[in-house]
């Protein structure tokens, strides 16, 4: 008889062993190995559902379920032990282990299932956990923006489109922008997590199992709500391993773009923040740098998610229906892309937690009356003038004083007069940094007011998130 790691699960059929560099090809088990614990869970469950229909004894499944129990246990004892199998995959490795414990009543835990539906439902339990520690770093990530906002809730600084100085707004409405980001983030990852609550178990190969199990308690012993509801299509289904990857995709993109504005921010040009020692580094050369090296190398491991989206598109793009071993492919993308996505949430919560803003740069830029133009119109436009008008005279005035090398704050009453009669001596307090951010009182605008009552709004939807963890 075959040793226990010799063993394979479908060798029956064949008269030869596979080719020595074939089987390592397509073994699994490096990887799939991380679903060990979802594999065992299944395995109880399966366990005591075949019994329940007569295909084990109560006394066999006591005495699997004892054998599962000592398999966890030693596989988190004995890291050794599972690096030096080589088992085909994280299934076989299981039932070998079983089979070395309890021989023929270790065979026949197998019966009415498939490593099709196995997979799948594994893979589900997977996205569903890996789900919850996405979250919690996406929490974090919100705690640092609402703490943040809460320190700076008062300070402004200059507003910018097309990154060009646009309109003064408020730091703490630039951070929870941020943060209403991170937010859909969070209700993507919930969305995916949702889409993989469907039990695949009972599906078999692809037609369905032949014994009369109850898949829905099944289900709902390993964590899911519902079962699937075509067999066929449960054992080649990952559009739910698309969604999560497409959610951690979007995560990542959205911490990359907070990345690249702290590494704007940081530089000598803009003098916004100051960077932390914890998460910054220097240069080997250059004894001044203090480089921004965490917010980097966010922006930079941003592709590697994406790249294993687009991995997981391209295996499935070309698959008929039901299983393919194809398939396989989709775990080493799954986790990779998992890993660096907690990876990158985890240390941009802590380094934005760290980063220091320049208050008094960032009032001074605030307060250059260039960004008060818009001001201007709203000023002509409140005495009468048409937008249009008052836009395109706005811009005539601004034209004039740059070739004055001057500001339109700083010209005469008299002159500002000769472009409008309209204008009066109360233009310049219409037009501070502060005047123009407290007009902006509506609903998620940048007024005080309004960032006060958004901060609080945004920090019980984390509250409410981190409970639901």
């Amino acid at each position: 008889m075959a040793s226990s790691e010799e063993r394979k699960m479908w060798g029956g059929r064949f008269e030869r062993a596979p080719d020595t560099s074939f089987y390592e090809f397509q073994r699994s088990w490096h990887f799939d190995r991380r679903m060990l614990a979802q594999e065992l869970a299944l395995d109880r469950s399966w366990s005591r559902a075949i019994a329940g229909v007569q295909i084990l004894t109560a006394d066999e499944d006591r005495q699997i379920q004892n054998a599962l129990n000592e398999i966890e246990s030693r596989a988190k004892s004995d890291a050794r032990w599972l690096a030096e199998s080589k088992a085909e995959d994280v299934h076989s490795f299981v039932e070998a282990a079983l089979i070395e414990k309890l021989g023929r009543i270790g065979a026949k835990l197998h019966t009415g299932r498939s490593r099709n539906e196995m997979v799948a439902t594994e893979s589900r339990m997977y996205v569903m956990a890996a789900a919850k520690e996405t979250l919690r770093a996406i929490v974090a990530l919100e705690t640092a923006v609402a703490n943040q906002a809460e320190r700076y809730i008062g300070v402004p600084m200059p507003g910018m489109t097309h990154m060009q100085h646009a309109q003064p707004v408020l730091l703490s409405h630039w951070l929870l922008a941020h943060g209403e980001a991170f937010h859909r983030d969070a209700e993507r990852i919930q969305s995916a997590a949702q889409r993989a609550d469907s039990c695949p178990l009972g599906s078999g190969a692809l037609a369905g199992t032949a014994f009369p199990i109850d898949r829905l308690t099944l289900a709902k012993e390993l964590g899911f709500t519902r079962i699937t509801l075509n067999s066929l299509d449960a054992v080649g289904d990952r559009d739910f391993a698309l969604d999560y990857l497409f959610a951690l995709s979007t995560l990542a993109m959205h911490l990359s773009r907070l990345a690249e504005d702290m590494v704007l921010f940081a530089s000598t040009e803009f003098r916004f923040v100051e960077l932390s020692d914890e998460f910054s580094t220097g240069s080997s050369l250059m004894p001044q740098k203090k480089n921004p090296d965490s917010f980097e190398l966010i922006r930079g491991k941003c592709g590697r998610i994406y790249g294993a989206l687009i991995t997981l598109l391209t295996t499935l793009k070309g698959l008929p229906s039901s299983y393919q071993r194809d398939l396989q492919e989709d775990k080493e993308a799954l986790f990779a892309a998992h890993d660096q996505a907690v990876a990158i949430a985890q240390i941009g919560a802590a380094s934005l937690a760290a980063t220091r803003f320049n208050e008094d740069r960032l009032r001074t830029l605030a307060d250059d009356p260039a960004l008060g133009a818009t001001e201007i119109v709203d000023y002509l436009v409140n005495r009468g003038v048409a937008f249009r008008d008052a836009h395109e005279l706005v811009g005539t005035m601004l034209r004039f004083a740059e070739s004055q090398g001057t500001t339109i704050s700083e010209l005469p009453l008299s002159r500002l007069q000769s472009f409008s009669p309209t204008f009066g001596d109360d233009l310049k307090a219409a037009t501070t940094a502060a005047t123009t951010i407290s007009r902006r009182a509506v609903p998620g605008g940048t007024s005080e007011e309004s960032v006060r009552s958004a901060l609080k709004a945004f920090q019980s939807r984390r509250a409410e998130l981190e409970k639901q963890l």
